[in-house]
């Protein structure tokens, strides 16, 4: 995986954080602290949680009762002093939103069961699923839950890719126990692919994820190691559809 970031990616200095950095760290510390709130039951935390699921697969910005959620609002804090053009800042915004909203419709009723948890990436997430549904091929390469992966990594615009997540994200609510998903790490997924020059190593990466995780534990639990290996498999197309939302639609 290449991490060097371009000089727009960094906000001023060589030492300073680059925006992939800033928004990882903006996913991550919003979803941690919503999260314990909603595992203890806060009413606001909870209320605040189902204004999120209704975002999911939709832009930023779009629903006005999610305008200035605390996800953006910390994702401001984070590059506010920093020289990064509107452009950026509108990539590090939908990265942002997608993965947290995301995330609130993986939790959804699901009370001391952590959705979002580091170093558990969206390729593994995908294998863990395939073991845990005894997917109808014996051939966890043949999965039809592999091409769904598959056409997350072939879309052409940002708004596939988001319909494409959400159609995952609600295969993983179909098992007792999902797959635990690292929502920051997948935030930073998300805002690179909006570069075109960094979009095929996201690909790659989403490849790799799936392929080493077919090595990891069959434990039903989807405890699956990060993962570096071989690409998604471009045999499928990209095929956008219509719209959603927003969004293209996918299948």
């Amino acid at each position: 995986m290449n991490t060097t970031s371009t000089p727009t990616d960094r906000l001023g200095g060589k030492d300073e954080p680059s925006v992939r950095e800033l928004v990882e760290r903006a996913t991550h510390t919003y979803i941690a602290q919503l999260q314990f709130r909603y595992f203890k039951d806060d009413p606001a935390a909870v209320a605040e949680m189902a204004q999120l699921r209704r975002g999911a697969g939709r832009r930023a910005h779009e629903i006005p009762e999610l305008w200035g959620i605390d996800a953006l609002e910390k994702l401001a804090e984070l590059i506010t002093k920093g020289k990064t053009d509107s452009g950026h800042r509108e990539d590090a915004e939908e990265a942002v939103f997608l993965a947290s909203t995301l995330w609130a419709l993986h939790q959804q009723s699901r009370p001391g069961q952590d959705s979002h948890v580091r170093g558990k990436d969206l390729g593994g997430a995908v294998r863990a699923l395939i073991r845990l549904k005894k997917a109808e091929s014996t051939d966890e390469e043949d999965s039809t839950l592999r091409k769904r992966l598959v056409r997350v990594g072939t879309a052409e615009s940002f708004q596939s890719v988001a319909v494409r997540l959400r159609e995952i994200v609600m295969l993983l609510r179909t098992v007792p126990e999902p797959p635990p998903l690292d929502y920051a790490r997948l935030a930073g997924q998300l805002y690179r692919w909006q570069d075109r020059s960094a979009r095929a190593g996201v690909q790659r990466e989403w490849g790799r994820e799936f392929h080493l995780a077919a090595s990891a534990p069959r434990t039903g639990k989807g405890k699956i190691p990060d993962a570096e290996g071989d690409a998604i498999d471009p045999a499928l197309g990209a095929d956008e559809d219509g719209t959603y939302g927003g969004y293209a639609a996918g299948e």
